[in-house]
C-alpha cells in the first residue's frame, strides 16, 4: 500500500473594511478542487517558515504584498489523492490591487457571506471555524 502525499499549506485571511478576500481556483488536475473557492496561499517549501511561504506565494500568484500576523486556525483534510495541513493566518495588505495569475475570479465578502461560496473542502472547514 502506497502512502498519499502530504502537503503543508498556508492561507491568507485578508480583511479590508469588513470584507475578506476569496479566490476562485481555475481548472486543476482534480475535479474536487477545480473552480472552487479558497483563501489565497500555497505550499510551504523546504527551509521556509509558514510566514515566509505565505508572503512568497502571494507575491508569485497575485503580486500582492502582505504583512502576515497571527495564526487563526489549522485544519488537516484528506482529499482522495493527497492530504493537506492548512494553516490560516490573518494578513493585512499594503495595497489591495492585485493580479490574478493563477485564479479565475476573486470576491471581497463580509464574514457572514463566506459560507455562501462553494469552497475547497479544507478551506470550507476553516470558514466553519470563523465567527460570522
Amino acid at each position: 500500500m502506497c502512502c498519499r502525499k502530504h502537503y503543508n499549506v498556508v492561507a491568507a485571511v485578508i480583511e479590508v473594511d469588513g470584507k475578506v478576500l476569496c479566490m476562485q481556483r481555475g481548472e486543476t488536475r482534480y475535479s474536487y478542487t477545480s473552480h472552487l473557492w479558497e483563501f489565497p496561499g500555497g505550499k510551504i517549501e523546504p527551509g521556509e517558515t509558514p510566514q515566509q511561504a505565505l508572503h512568497r506565494e502571494l507575491i508569485e500568484e497575485m503580486n500582492l504584498d502582505v504583512e502576515v500576523h497571527e495564526l487563526l486556525a489549522t485544519v488537516t483534510h484528506d482529499y482522495p489523492d493527497f492530504t493537506i495541513t492548512l494553516a490560516a493566518y490573518r494578513c493585512t495588505a499594503t495595497d489591495t490591487d492585485f493580479i490574478m495569475r493563477e485564479h479565475a475570479a476573486s470576491r471581497w465578502l463580509p464574514w457572514d457571506q463566506l459560507p455562501s461560496l462553494p469552497w475547497c473542502e479544507a478551506d470550507r472547514r476553516l470558514v466553519a471555524l470563523f465567527p460570522s
